[in-house]
């Protein structure tokens, strides 16, 4: 008989059921999936996109990247919940959707391929926020060349990893700069561009200057959770064994135990992450407000790291910038290395719902994931090196995902009126926070369609 380590992580089987914690120590045992999306989101949301708006606005608009944080973890849970509801990765749930469908793919599977156009533009600009650091630490060698290094690095990493080694890896690259930007945090308040209580204070005010919308709506999208790392959740989910260790889905009372206590687990591990990236995306803003909006300057073109290195000289010395360049190698690259192992099983899941292959096929999937961990890496360079505007590139991702929050919330909606079953049903305070945060995230993302359309 197989075991549960060697069979497919994607189809659910009685020998696979697993008893879940049953307190909250054991359950930080389980953590995983959360750290994984935690090392995409420190990369270009907190290095390039929140510092960019607090070097354009100030603290004025620190509120924005604290409600990013918050609002999307109920949005996150309920498309974990439907994973273990239903053992479905992300594509086949889109296709559950209501709605008009093109060559076997729903509508809303288009509509997410349309705005990974933008989504691709942004990796490129992570791409070419590697390059520039790595050009920094070695300017003997071009940005060009370091920037298809990067690429098939990242490439090399992923195309034979399993989830395993991706969670670990993912810890790993951003445990060193999350150090850093503490000291830098720290230091901060012996220079001349301490932070007082009036500068956090002036940011809680829900003010939005008009020169700052598309940065502010770009932040929101890429900080915390964006839509499409929402949507990748559930592939790691799936492999980390959430829904596998609770089991095929039937209408046993044991059933709805194991599922209910494990969507617990999932709770604790979107929490702790949330914790995490929370607390980093306020450093990393307080950074570019205190000491780039105050020097008037915004990181841009292929100085972008050498603007945002002035974070770090400006408090730490001089003496930072090479840590900072060795930091900001490995956090930009944590975005590489995450976005590609997530969105090579998302892209092999839409394959699969146009019939170009069998998701569920082992070898299928595997080849799949193989090729596509080479093929977007490359896509992603050869943009950063056409269009050469790292920051320009991040923003746009900025806005497209804050678009596709629209499919994620939709989905989500119906996932928890629609699909989930009654007996995994959360009580009044869970389902409040739900609502808000739906509706706050709708508003903002139609925000950010307007402000993409004029």
């Amino acid at each position: 008989m197989a075991t549960a380590v060697e069979r497919d992580a994607y189809v659910l089987h009685p020998d696979d059921i697993q008893e879940p914690p049953e307190t909250i120590w054991g359950a930080l045992k389980f953590l995983g999936p959360g750290l994984v999306l935690s090392a995409s989101i420190v990369g270009s949301g907190e290095l390039i996109a929140t510092t960019t708006l607090g070097a354009q606005a100030g603290f004025i608009t620190l509120w924005v990247i604290l409600v990013s944080c918050f609002v999307k973890v109920c949005i996150q849970l309920e498309w974990g919940k439907h994973v273990i509801n239903t053992g479905e990765p992300s594509m086949a749930a889109l296709n559950s959707l209501p709605g008009p469908k093109i060559a076997g793919a729903n509508w809303t599977i288009w509509f997410w391929l349309l705005l990974m156009i933008l989504k691709f533009l942004q990796l490129g600009g992570i791409v070419g926020g590697v390059a520039l650091a790595l050009n920094i630490a070695f300017p003997g060698i071009s940005i060009p060349v370091w920037a298809w290094v990067t690429a098939l690095a990242t490439g090399a990493l992923v195309f034979s990893g399993r989830y395993q080694f991706i969670e670990k890896a993912a810890v790993l690259m951003i445990a060193a700069f999350v150090v850093l930007t503490f000291i830098a945090v720290g230091l901060l308040q012996g220079t001349e561009y301490a932070v007082s209580w009036p500068d956090i204070a002036s940011g809680l005010g829900f003010q939005l200057p008009s020169a700052a919308v598309a940065a502010a709506i770009a932040a929101f999208g890429i900080t915390g959770v964006g839509g499409d790392e929402i949507m990748l959740y559930g592939y790691f989910c799936l492999e980390k064994g959430y829904a596998r260790f609770t089991g095929p889905k039937d209408d046993s009372a044991e059933w709805a135990h194991r599922a209910r206590k494990w969507i617990r687990v999932m709770y604790v591990d979107a929490f702790v992450s949330m914790i995490i990236y929370t607390v980093m995306t306020a450093a990393f803003y307080c950074l570019g407000a205190a000491v780039l909006h105050r020097m008037g300057t915004v990181p841009a073109g292929y100085e972008a790291m050498k603007t945002l290195a002035k974070m770090y000289t400006e408090t730490i010395g001089p003496g930072a910038m090479w840590a900072y360049v060795i930091g900001g190698i490995v956090v930009l690259f944590s975005t590489l290395f995450a976005a590609t192992a997530g969105w090579s099983r998302q892209f092999t899941d839409t394959f699969s719902r146009l019939g170009l292959l069998e998701f569920t096929n082992t070898r299928q999937r595997h080849r799949s994931i193989a090729i596509l961990a080479w093929v977007m890496p490359i896509i992603w360079s050869i943009l950063f090196l056409t269009f050469k505007a790292p920051v320009f590139m991040v923003i746009l991702g900025g806005i497209g995902t804050s678009i596709m929050l629209l499919i994620v919330v939709y989905a989500a909606i119906y996932f928890k009126t629609k699909r989930l079953d009654k007996r995994l049903a959360p009580g009044t305070a869970y389902n409040t926070f739900f609502w808000v945060s739906a509706a706050a995230i709708a508003l903002l993302a139609i925000r950010g369609l307007y402000s993409a359309l004029t």
